[in-house]
């Protein structure tokens, strides 16, 4: 599904030369729209910021709520490495234009030393609506933006951590574990798509050294220059969303309001995806009495990942001899190949089961969210890029707005949120 154009008025902040090709239609409708969605937590349109003093961009929040979610800038490097220099809201150019009259750019920055983002802080968030997790509570992120370039991180509350042992953690001087609970990237191992990150723990899964609860769009958002014409811009504007339905335990990604399937075929070929498919082996060879060949009697069984296979959605014969069967059957979440044998007394009895794909959209996430005992255990929730030990330049592009539901939201309610 193409995107159709936002139209967008002129902004009240300082405008880019865009705007003055910016069309004239009102933003408020299209803000009203997202305020008035059951749920909400926080909507930082850019538009909306403190009447004095920083004048940061503030959120808008549900009536009676306190805390706006006030955006800070900074740069990790700096923070985390002591290199390069602090950022501002100055390295954040201003569109003039955008979905609801305004937007923000994250630049493809050349020096290695600056990787600017804006967030709020932890300090600020924990145990707030906007710090979603533990059991029972689902979660639904939606942003508005314009891809440039890039497959990582979007916004959420995402700190990868600066533990990992390699090259670009070589002389850190601030380090730590992993804080990850909810986050909205575009695309991370299939590029532009709208996926969404879970963790249970904060840190990795099956074993990886990477979380990989994760689920990806079967849509792909275009790369767009950001300098393009105004017209251009107008008209490339994406809905990126992710959610995350703790009472069907799946996480699901969305682009412009459609998730779409997606599958992994063969996932032990899959450079990230194996350590799952592993996962799911280590689980089915356990339950076999005995230590099975290729068991790992040491696999963390809190890390299984055994999607339920129970009665099979489609079943297809691959090869059937008059003593041998093999049937591809597929589950809501994997797809199993299996080797049947005729018995003495004629019946077919499995002999074997092989993984032969995992479903990529929605994904099997039978977990609760990561949930931090204290402030400083958890991360801050990020826009624009996360806290991470590889300093990857990430996302390049514009973004014209972000929002966060405390619960899962409907197709019909994320199709409403993209439309123009």
């Amino acid at each position: 599904m193409k995107f159709r154009p936002f139209l967008a008025c002129t902004a009240l902040l300082s405008l880019a030369p865009l705007a003055a090709a910016a069309p004239a239609a009102d933003p408020a409708a299209r803000i009203a729209n997202v305020v008035r969605t059951p749920g909400l937590v926080a909507f930082w349109d850019f538009v909306q910021r403190e009447p004095a003093g920083a004048r940061r961009f503030t959120a808008h929040v549900p009536a009676g709520a306190a805390n706006t979610y006030a955006l800070e800038a900074a740069n990790y490097v700096h923070d985390y490495w002591g290199e390069g220099r602090t950022a501002s809201y100055d390295d954040f150019p201003l569109l003039g234009r955008g979905p609801f009259g305004q937007a923000i750019r994250i630049r493809a920055e050349t020096d290695a030393t600056f990787r600017p983002f804006l967030f709020v802080p932890r300090s600020r968030l924990h145990d707030s609506p906007l710090d979603i997790k533990g059991p029972g509570r689902s979660v639904t992120v939606v942003v508005w933006a314009i891809r440039e370039s890039g497959n990582h991180a979007l916004a959420g509350i995402w700190h990868e951590g600066t533990d990992l042992k390699q090259d670009s953690t070589a002389g850190i001087r601030k380090i730590e574990r992993g804080q990850r609970q909810y986050a909205l990237f575009a695309g991370l191992n299939k590029e532009g798509a709208a996926c969404g990150h879970v963790s249970e723990n904060g840190a990795s899964s099956f074993l990886n050294r990477y979380a990989l609860h994760k689920s990806n769009s079967a849509g792909a958002s275009p790369k767009v220059p950001a300098d393009a014409p105004a017209t251009v811009l107008d008209a490339s504007w994406q809905c990126f969303a992710m959610t995350f339905d703790h009472t069907r335990a799946e996480l699901t990604g969305w682009l412009n309001g459609e998730a779409g399937d997606r599958w992994q075929e063969n996932p032990q070929a899959d450079r990230l995806i194996t350590s799952a498919a592993n996962a799911w082996l280590q689980g089915r060879l356990h339950r076999e009495p005995g230590l099975q060949p290729g068991e790992d009697p040491a696999f963390p069984k809190d890390q299984f990942y055994n999607p339920p296979e129970t009665t099979p959605v489609a079943v297809k014969v691959l090869e059937e001899t008059a003593a041998e069967r093999t049937e591809l059957r597929e589950y809501g979440y994997t797809k199993v190949k299996v080797t049947l044998r005729r018995d003495a007394a004629g019946v077919w009895q499995e002999t074997g089961r092989t993984l032969a794909a995992l479903r990529l959209n929605p994904w099997w996430y039978p977990h609760a969210l990561y949930a931090p005992p204290d402030a400083q255990s958890g991360g801050p929730f990020t826009i624009g890029r996360v806290i991470h030990s590889s300093r990857g330049v990430g996302f390049t592009g514009w973004i014209g707005g972000v929002a966060v539901f405390d619960r899962a939201l409907s197709a019909a309610e994320l199709r409403t949120l993209a439309a123009p």
